[in-house]
């Protein structure tokens, strides 16, 4: 479980194919801190399993599914990701509720710099839409932000300058794919509403 509170940008310092998912080594400082085996760890969202690491770096596999479903296939050495561990419960819980479950990737369609903060519009599939509401909770790339503007398949996430220059936000250009977790709730409330209907017509 996580917040979407980014800790600390890292680096992907290397990338290993082991037949068709990838090894992935991370250098970071702070999430290292007080790192274990096992760990979960939240690289641009999707939550990633701790299998090794070092004074200056942490490994993690994704396999076929979590490459499928994600941006992770597309970085490189030296793309740089948000990084976030799993939340404490004796800590202040300042985002929202994120399960590090990437629902699907979107693209950027247009990045607009205002004078004190910046507009981020991103289209992802329109069957999605009803996991969408305005000021409610967005997970983009592992970052808690607030649905601005919603449509029925894009919205518009506002960025104050602290999260421009504490997270990877500023690295995306127009085109650009993200990974989007939708709220938890919003989920369990399409669900709902879905077996109700389901079962009122049998």
């Amino acid at each position: 479980m996580f917040t979407g509170l980014i800790e600390e940008i890292g680096t992907i310092q290397a990338i290993e194919n082991i037949g068709d998912a990838k090894k992935f080594t991370f250098q970071c400082k702070t999430i290292l801190e007080d790192i274990a085996i096992d760990d979960s760890i939240a690289v641009n969202g999707v939550c990633l399993t701790v299998i090794e690491f070092t004074q200056h770096s942490f490994s993690a596999i994704a396999i076929e599914e979590t490459l499928s479903k994600t941006a992770l296939g597309q970085y490189t050495i030296g793309s740089r990701v948000n990084l976030e561990r799993a939340m404490l419960s004796s800590t202040r819980y300042g985002g929202h509720i994120v399960q590090g479950h990437v629902d699907c990737t979107a693209t950027v369609t247009n990045i607009i710099q205002l004078s004190a903060s910046w507009e981020y519009h991103i289209q992802f599939p329109s069957h999605y839409a009803a996991l969408i509401v305005h000021t409610g909770s967005i997970c983009i790339n592992g970052i808690s932000l607030t649905v601005a503007e919603c449509g029925f398949n894009t919205l518009k996430v506002a960025i104050i300058p602290h999260t421009y220059t504490h997270t990877t936000i500023a690295d995306l250009a127009i085109g650009d794919m993200v990974n989007l977790e939708f709220d938890i709730f919003g989920k369990y409330i399409e669900r709902l509403l879905y077996v109700k209907q389901y079962s009122n017509e049998q």
